[in-house]
C-alpha cells in the first residue's frame, strides 16, 4: 500500500506567546514537527509532505536539507480541510495519511494500526475515550455503533457534547476519494472553516465503510497549543524514556528528574543520578555510573565510567575505568584514553589524554595531545591561542608537569620529562630532564606597606 503522509504545520501558535512558529517549540530538544517527522518516516511512506503557513521561512529553515520532505504553502488559514487540499498536488496515489504537526507523541505503531484500518478503500479515523471532552471534535454513531460524522465543540448539541470518544483529527483515507470530497467541503459552521472532519459525512454518505482505532494513550494524539500544554507532554514523554531505561536494567534513582533529548545505548549495570540530562547521542557501556546534575551531549563512556556531580561533557569519548568530575569539563573534540582522572574544575577542549593520564585539579588543557600516565598538576594551562591562532601542545609518556605551569604552544614535552612548578615553557623541553624556568632575583622589600582602601 502506498502512503502519502501529509503533515500539516500552518498554525501560528498564539497562545504560545512566542516569536517561535508553534511547531518549532522543542519537546525533548527537538521541533515537534521533527517528532512528527520521524513517526512518518518511519512508515516507510512515498512522500512526505508539511503543508506550513505562519512563521513559513522559519519553518523551512529549520529543516533545510531534509531533502525526503516536500513543502506546500497554505497562504491562508482556512481550515484543515483547506490545509490538506494544498498538500493534493505534492501527493501520489494510494493511501493519504493526516498527521499534524503539534502532535508530537503519535507512535508509528498507532499510524501503521490506523493504516491497517483503512486498508486501501476504507476511511479511518483515530479517536480516543476521556474524561473531560470539552474542545474536541466528537464520534457521532449509529445505534450500530457505524460512525455517522464528527461534529465540532461549537457546531455540537448537548447531548453531543455528552459524547466522551472524541476525534484526534488523524485521518487515513484513499486519495482518489479525497480528492472528490474536499472540493465539495462547506464553510458553514460556527468557525467560517473547511473541516476535513466534514469527509467523514460525505463517506457515509457515498457508501465508503468508516473504521476506527482507538489510541491506546490518550497523551499519544495530543496537541500542543500553549506553553503549559508543551510542559505536561514534556513530562509525558520524559517518564516514557525512563520507563524505557528501566525495562532495560538502567537504574534510574528518581525516573521524575531525568531528561533524555535524543538516543541512548547502554551496557548492563548502568546508574545514573538525580536531574541527569542526555542529549544528542549517547553510549554507555556496563557499570557506568553518572552522578547528580551531570550534562552529556553526543558522549561515549566505556565501561566503568564514573562521571561524578556537576559535569559536563560534550562531543567526546571517554575511556573504560577513567572517572571524571566533580566539576569537571569537556569540551568537544576530547578523546580520554583508559583510567584516565580528570578532577574538580578541570577543562578540557580538542584533548587526548593517554591512558592513566591525571588531572587532578584546576587545570585548562586545550588542543593538547598528552601521553599516557602523564600528571598534570594543579594551575596548568596550555597556552594554545595567541589571539589569532590555535596551536598544539605535545606531551610525551610519563611526562610531569608541575603546579602553575604554563605550556605556550606550539611546544612538545618530551617522554619522562619532568616540568617544575611555576614555570612557563615555551621551548621544548627534553627527555629524562628537569626544565625550569623561573624570575630570577626573589627577594624581599623590608618596611613595605599593605596598600589600603581609598576612602
Amino acid at each position: 500500500m502506498t502512503v502519502n503522509v501529509i503533515i500539516l504545520a500552518a498554525g501560528q501558535g498564539k497562545r504560545m506567546n512566542s516569536r517561535l512558529p508553534k511547531v518549532l517549540q522543542p519537546l525533548a530538544g527537538k521541533p515537534m514537527l521533527g517528532h512528527v517527522l520521524d513517526a512518518g518516516r518511519a512508515l516507510a511512506a512515498e512522500r512526505l509532505v508539511v503543508v506550513y503557513g505562519h512563521g513559513g521561512e522559519q519553518v523551512l529553515a529549520a529543516f533545510q536539507g531534509q531533502v525526503d520532505v516536500r513543502w506546500a504553502h497554505q497562504a491562508e488559514q482556512l481550515g484543515t480541510g483547506h490545509a490538506v487540499a494544498q498538500a493534493l498536488p505534492e501527493c501520489g496515489d494510494g493511501v493519504a495519511l493526516i498527521l499534524y504537526g503539534d502532535c508530537p507523541l503519535i507512535t508509528p505503531a498507532t499510524l501503521r494500526a490506523l493504516l491497517a484500518a483503512a486498508g486501501g478503500d476504507k476511511l479511518a479515523v483515530l479517536t480516543a475515550i476521556m474524561d473531560n471532552p470539552t474542545g474536541y471534535g466528537r464520534i457521532v454513531r449509529d445505534a450500530e455503533g457505524k460512525v455517522l460524522s464528527i461534529v465540532e465543540q461549537k457546531d455540537a448539541s448537548e447531548a453531543q457534547k455528552a459524547i466522551r470518544e472524541i476525534n484526534t483529527g488523524f485521518i487515513a483515507a484513499p486519495m482518489a476519494r479525497l480528492r472528490e470530497w474536499l472540493p465539495r467541503l462547506k464553510n458553514a459552521n460556527a468557525q467560517g472553516e473547511y473541516y476535513l472532519t466534514d469527509v467523514i459525512a460525505m463517506a457515509v454518505a457515498d457508501g465508503v465503510a468508516v473504521a476506527t482505532e482507538t489510541a491506546k494513550d490518550p497523551f499519544e494524539p495530543a496537541g500542543v497549543n500553549d506553553k503549559r500544554q508543551l510542559a505536561e507532554l514534556e513530562r509525558v514523554y520524559q517518564r516514557q524514556q525512563a520507563d524505557k531505561l528501566l525495562a532495560g536494567g538502567v537504574t534510574l534513582l528518581d525516573p521524575a528528574r531525568f531528561d533524555l533529548r535524543g538516543t541512548v545505548e547502554h551496557g548492563q549495570d548502568v546508574e545514573i543520578d538525580v536531574n541527569v540530562i542526555l542529549e544528542g547521542t549517547i553510549k554507555l557501556g556496563h557499570g557506568v555510573k553518572i552522578g547528580p546534575n551531570v550534562y552529556l551531549k553526543n558522549v561515549t563512556l566505556g565501561d566503568g565510567v564514573v562521571i561524578k556531580a556537576n559535569t559536563v561533557i560534550e562531543d567526546s569519548t571517554v575511556g573504560a575505568g577513567s572517572d571524571l568530575g566533580p566539576f569537571a569539563r569537556v569540551r568537544p573534540d576530547s578523546v580520554l584514553g583508559e583510567k584516565v582522572h580528570v578532577g574538580n574544575f578541570v577543562e578540557l577542549k580538542k584533548a587526548r589524554l593517554g591512558n592513566g593520564a591525571k588531572a587532578g585539579h584546576l587545570a585548562y588543557l586545550g588542543d593538547a595531545v598528552i601521553g599516557e600516565r602523564v600528571n598534570i598538576s594543579a594551575g596548568v594551562i596550555t597556552c594554545n591561542y595567541d589571539g589569532a591562532n590555535k596551536f598544539v601542545t605535545t606531551i610525551g609518556d610519563d611526562a610531569f608537569i608541575g603546579t602553575d605551569s604554563q605550556l605556550v604552544a606550539p611546544v612538545t614535552i618530551a617522554d619522562r620529562a619532568y616540568i617544575a612548578a611555576g614555570s612557563t615553557i615555551t621551548v621544548d623541553a627534553p627527555a629524562d630532564a628537569l626544565t625550569i624556568c623561573r624570575a630570577r632575583g626573589q627577594k624581599s622589600i623590608p618596611g613595605w606597606k599593605r596598600p589600603t582602601k581609598n576612602k
